[in-house]
């Protein structure tokens, strides 16, 4: 009993107010994957480049990631460089696919048998070629963003309708639906197939909807925003691996979930790259966990 997580494993440059990285640890499933792995067994698939540095993958292996599905093709790893003059957007400055490009996930026999699955921010074609492989996961989530949402609309729908949470932001849903209005976007996406959107809101929190019911949950406060990037994949990885052992989305398994992936999301913004969830105590994130609740009581 596990979760699988496909996406981009990348080097990213950052600048923001706080300063800047060069070649730091990125890309959505190595978020997710941290993230996850304070709460269950977690399976990485994704490619890199022969300048991926040992030392990331030290770092997954330390949380106990499983690399099976690790692919090491000949080239260099996925890079991307980003500001932000505004933490709630970036501006992508560089973006080189190398050999994610030609990227083709496979899922190893380790990871057949597993609980759930995230389809993270990739290409909803490579998403659809995951789905093609997998058919016994309890829980099936995709994540996505504007690029795709603009450019391959009819992928990214067919996505959607064989999955059961899709996780977007304010901004994805109203331009995919084109609705203005998120809680009628969200019953359009619903209609769709999924049992389960919620909707990232970045400072504001987020809302899970569902056909019977809403939950709204505000944002750990951080003093200090260093780094947004990676914030709503850490979120998604840490929800996706609080429903393991669950096999039906009741209201509390989604209150619990959205808690714990809204403080993984809150401790990854307050330091640059993937430094601010490395070596956490669970007990740490667990009083965190009931400090958010304490707040929305």
């Amino acid at each position: 009993m596990s979760l699988v997580i496909v996406g981009s494993i990348g080097l990213d440059t950052i600048t923001t107010h706080a300063g800047s990285v060069k070649d730091a640890i990125g890309g959505s499933a190595v978020y997710g994957s941290i993230s996850a792995s304070y709460f269950t067994e977690v399976n990485i698939i994704g490619v890199v480049g022969e300048d991926y540095p040992q030392t990331a993958i030290d770092t997954l292996m330390r949380h106990k990631v499983n690399l099976d599905g690790l692919e090491v093709a000949p080239g260099k790893t996925f890079r991307w460089r980003g500001e932000y003059h505004d933490l709630n957007k970036a501006e992508t400055l560089l973006t080189e696919l190398n050999v994610f490009a030609d990227f083709v996930p496979r899922l190893p026999q380790s990871c057949s048998s597993c609980h759930s699955l995230l389809l993270a921010n990739i290409h909803p074609k490579l998403q659809m070629e995951v789905l093609a492989q997998s058919n016994s996961y309890v829980h099936v989530a995709c994540d996505t963003m504007n690029f795709w949402i603009n450019s391959c609309p009819d992928d990214l729908r067919e996505v959607i309708r064989k999955v059961d949470i899709v996780f977007m932001n304010e901004d994805e849903v109203r331009d995919f639906t084109d609705k203005s209005d998120i809680f009628v976007a969200a019953r359009d996406l619903l209609r769709l197939g999924p049992s389960l959107i919620v909707v990232k809101r970045g400072e504001y929190g987020c809302v899970a909807i569902r056909e019977e019911d809403i939950f709204f949950a505000p944002a750990y406060p951080i003093s200090d925003v260093q780094d947004p990037t990676g914030a709503g994949d850490s979120f998604a990885g840490a929800f996706m691996a609080c429903l393991e052992g669950h096999n039906k989305l009741s209201a509390s398994v989604i209150r619990d979930a959205i808690r714990y992936g809204t403080v993984m999301a809150a401790l990854n913004v307050s330091k640059f790259s993937i430094e601010g969830i490395l070596d956490l105590k669970r007990q740490t994130i667990d009083q965190y966990k009931e400090e958010l609740c304490q707040m929305t009581r």
